[in-house]
């Protein structure tokens, strides 16, 4: 039963059917807004979850900022919030008055406030209170919130109006201790990638043009997407002096000199959903990792005989006891039993289209022969989609099924992501020609546009080319060739080794 889009016909149109038909989110009546239904919010929950626990392991404690700032405070630092200006929301008045019988704004604020488009500002404003010594040093705070960024084209999970990120702020006596935290978070959004979501990425930084306004540095890694394009999974930014320095972080060191705070700052979004749609769903609907899925197992008992319900019911409530038992990834795992008043195969579809990994069917021929019908949901279409098997074999295997499952889909996105990153194209001429063609494609297709591992020469007019190439500079990877070879903008020398790809 593939979806009225499949991501050969139109891959955008197929994206939002996705979402639609998992119930994962909807367009709000909120202009630019999403509403996140529970299967899309229990998959963020998971995300947070996992993520979370990295976060605190590596030392650092969560709060919370308020979500208006001061006009005053990005004053300071004109400079470093140019790009997110276009972006900002304002509140001007305090309040509504009604009048000749409309809603009308009242109660103008002697100061305009910014709705957060990110906390630098705010965080570095207490930070300028918190630290006075070097003894107060290192600062380690994180703060899960929701950010506002007056997006002009929306697209759910991608890119929205308000958002859910984690943002971490940190601050340090030294350069080299603030630059290695910066690399350290990365590397934690790397390994959460790659073992919670089953998504390879590529590690790097970005181009000088590319970076975060007032960065020193911004590291970042990248995955590649089902139709080619790149989207940028995670960020962190080594912010140097730049933001103590304007918001007055200073702090005495240990020889009694004045001196100012290193900062850094880091973080994800529910983009990250987005990247786990169109990493892994398929033509049918979404596949979740299971290490993110609200639900791992789900059990659906199939009644033909209302005679044979509370037996059926109870089969089914017994297998759920033993596999909530069963230990996955560290945790009990997440058991369903689905007794809605719906017909069983709905109830089966609706589970695959949100792409529970394992559903099971519970019936009197199964009672009879201790066994059930499993259904994997990465292996649709093909002859181990679904089989019996035994109620004790399944409830001993279970935990290694869900990690073969979380590596099967890992193995066909790192497959993926090697096969489509070209490192062939040696020359301009032949740039131009590879991203001449439209880039949507899917596994197999003909023509795949996808990401260029080639040299860059970093000269600034490159920018206007690329624009008109409709492509960027993904990441500068950590990996470095140091050969030398030809600009695949320019035809000049370099040495600079640099993923090209179209991205979200």
């Amino acid at each position: 039963m593939p979806l009225k889009s499949t991501r050969g016909s139109n891959y955008p149109d197929w994206y939002q059917n996705v979402i639609s038909v998992a119930d994962m989110a909807e367009v709000s009546s909120s202009p630019g807004c999403m509403v996140i239904r529970p299967w899309g919010y229990g998959i963020w929950e998971r995300i947070q979850r996992v993520l979370d626990d990295k976060i605190k392991e590596t030392g650092h404690e969560n709060c919370y900022f308020p979500l208006f700032i001061p006009l005053s405070s990005f004053h300071k630092k004109a400079d470093n919030v140019e790009g997110f200006a276009k972006e900002m929301a304002i509140v001007t008045h305090s309040r509504l008055t009604m009048q000749d019988g409309k809603l009308t704004p009242d109660g103008k604020l002697e100061e305009p406030l910014i709705v957060r488009p990110t906390s630098e500002t705010i965080i570095a404003d207490s930070f300028s209170k918190w630290v006075k010594s070097y003894r107060d040093l290192p600062v380690m705070i994180n703060q899960w919130a929701n950010v506002v960024r007056w997006e002009m084209r929306p697209r759910l999970f991608l890119r929205t109006r308000e958002f859910l990120w984690q943002e971490g702020h940190t601050a340090h006596a030294t350069y080299e201790e603030a630059e290695k935290e910066a690399k350290t978070m990365l590397d934690v959004y790397a390994k959460v990638a790659q073992n919670a979501l089953a998504m390879p990425v590529i590690k790097g930084r970005k181009p000088e043009h590319e970076k975060f306004p007032g960065a020193v540095d911004t590291y970042c890694i990248e995955a590649m997407m089902q139709d080619g394009r790149a989207l940028q999974a995670g960020t962190s930014h080594f912010l140097g002096q730049n933001f103590a320095k304007s918001a007055n972080i200073r702090f005495q060191n240990n020889e009694g000199k004045q001196e100012y705070a290193y900062t850094t700052s880091w973080g994800v979004t529910t983009r990250l959903i987005g990247s786990l749609i169109m990493t892994h769903a398929d033509d049918e609907g979404m596949v979740v990792p299971p290490k993110i899925a609200p639900q791992q197992v789900i059990i659906v008992p199939i009644i033909k005989d209302k005679s044979q319900k509370e037996e059926i019911l109870a089969y089914a409530h017994k297998l759920a006891s033993a596999l909530s038992s069963q230990i996955y990834d560290g945790e009990k795992l997440r058991v369903k039993v689905d007794e809605r008043d719906k017909e069983a195969v709905d109830k089966m579809w609706e589970w695959t289209r949100k792409g529970a990994p394992l559903v099971c069917e519970v019936g009197a021929r199964d009672i009879q022969n201790n066994g059930l019908m499993l259904r994997t949901r990465n292996k649709i279409n093909t002859p181990d989609w679904k089989k019996v098997v035994s109620f004790d074999d399944f409830v001993q295997t279970v935990s290694e099924r869900l990690g073969t499952f979380h590596q099967e889909l890992y193995q066909a996105a790192d497959k993926r992501l090697k096969e489509n990153q070209r490192t062939d194209i040696k020359t301009a001429e032949e740039m131009q020609a590879y991203f001449s063609h439209q880039n949507s494609w899917i596994d197999g297709s003909e023509g795949k546009v996808a990401f260029v591992r080639g040299k860059w020469c970093e000269d600034p007019e490159t920018v206007e080319k690329m624009k008109e190439m409709k492509i960027s500079i993904r990441c500068i990877p950590e990996d470095q060739t140091h050969e030398e070879g030809v600009c695949l903008l320019t035809n000049k020398k370099a040495t600079l080794d640099v993923i090209y790809a179209r991205s979200y």
